[in-house]
């Protein structure tokens, strides 16, 4: 097959988006597709598009790895000087309209949040991953809340705080502040003061005008990913230092990650079913990762979905996979069937 895998764009998640595009790009290579890694903001330059396929390893994106920080977006807009008008970058939908699917590699704003879904959806072209509503859903970790909270899946106690708008909604200490559509950790905060609470709260509105406030749980963390509706092994992540932020999911060594987890049966069948049920609540029909903690009392509390999980070489659904025998080419492949099945189903 002729595939686009896109990735980067303007996300503070830019850089780790890179890399799973990068990772994604070399196996969908070596399982025999013509592959194209391409930025959904740079694009590229050129009137010859037709023939890219034929010479995709020469016209793919350039990718760096991760670092500690976070990409400076503002130096990535002035990279594309005077062509940057709109997001797209130029030749990105042409190129995206001629291939077999788009593998959808972008993670955060404008990538998780269903507009590049939608826009997709107008112009007839097939991507993996959720559709543009239950991706919308998921990206609004408020909404979703309240929406895997009707369903009957736990979640932390909480509100919403918008930046400029006074509000008489005051935390229990410790919680934890962080932004409403953000991901990978950035911008969040755990918080025992008052003081700090508004330090946090500041931070927090750096990246989004919308801030959730939530109840902190002390204990253990977990992830579980769902894929055609089956959730995989649940795997345990313990971060060496602090808790699973920026540099901890990215930065190998710094986390250790348990797959299966260390679980009784019971408590690990009733995580995957609350899994499976908050990716069926939301909508999210092909693939989708769901974060949990759990209490010293062993009750679950799902903190949020997430409609395309990472595939660099620390993520967690890889290690899933590879946990019931499913290598990471085997994956990208698995990934796209499900997703060309789940576009003919919506058509």
């Amino acid at each position: 097959m002729n595939i686009v895998v896109l990735a980067g764009g303007l996300s503070s998640e830019r850089d780790v988006s890179l890399v799973t595009g990068s990772n994604v790009c070399k196996a969908l290579r070596e399982n025999g597709h013509q592959v194209i890694l391409m930025d959904v903001f740079l694009g590229r330059e050129g009137s010859d598009v037709e023939h890219w396929f034929e010479n995709s390893e020469a016209v793919s994106a350039c990718v760096s790895g991760i670092s500690e920080a976070t990409p400076d977006l503002e130096a990535v807009k002035a990279s594309r000087g005077d062509s940057a008008d709109g997001f797209f970058g130029p030749n990105v939908l042409k190129l995206c309209q001629m291939a077999d699917i788009v593998f959808m590699a972008l993670h955060g704003e404008n990538g998780e949040n269903g507009k590049i879904q939608a826009a997709f959806d107008l112009f007839g072209i097939r991507y993996t991953g959720s559709d543009y509503l239950s991706s919308a859903i998921a990206m609004n970790k408020e909404l979703a809340k309240k929406v895997m909270a009707a369903g009957g899946v736990p979640v932390p106690r909480g509100f919403s705080v918008k930046k400029g708008v006074k509000t008489t909604k005051q935390p229990d200490f410790p919680c934890v502040v962080k932004p409403c559509c953000g991901g990978s950790s950035i911008g969040v905060s755990i918080v025992r003061d008052k003081q700090a609470y508004e330090k946090a709260l500041a931070d927090a509105f750096v990246w989004e005008d919308e801030v959730v406030v939530e109840q902190y749980i002390e204990g253990r963390e977990f992830s579980v990913c769902v894929i055609d509706q089956k959730a995989l092994p649940v795997i345990e992540i313990a971060p060496l230092n602090g808790f699973y932020d920026y540099k901890n999911k990215y930065q190998a060594g710094s986390t250790i990650e348990t797959c299966p987890a260390e679980l009784p049966a019971a408590q690990t069948e009733q995580m995957q079913r609350y899994a499976e049920l908050a990716a069926k609540v939301i909508g999210l029909d092909t693939y989708s990762r769901m974060d949990f903690l759990m209490d010293e009392e062993g009750h679950m509390y799902c903190l949020e979905a997430n409609t395309l999980p990472g595939m660099t070489p620390t993520s967690l659904i890889p290690q899933e996979a590879a946990a019931i025998g499913v290598s990471y080419h085997e994956l990208c492949e698995e990934l796209i069937n499900i997703s060309l099945k789940k576009m003919e189903q919506r058509a």
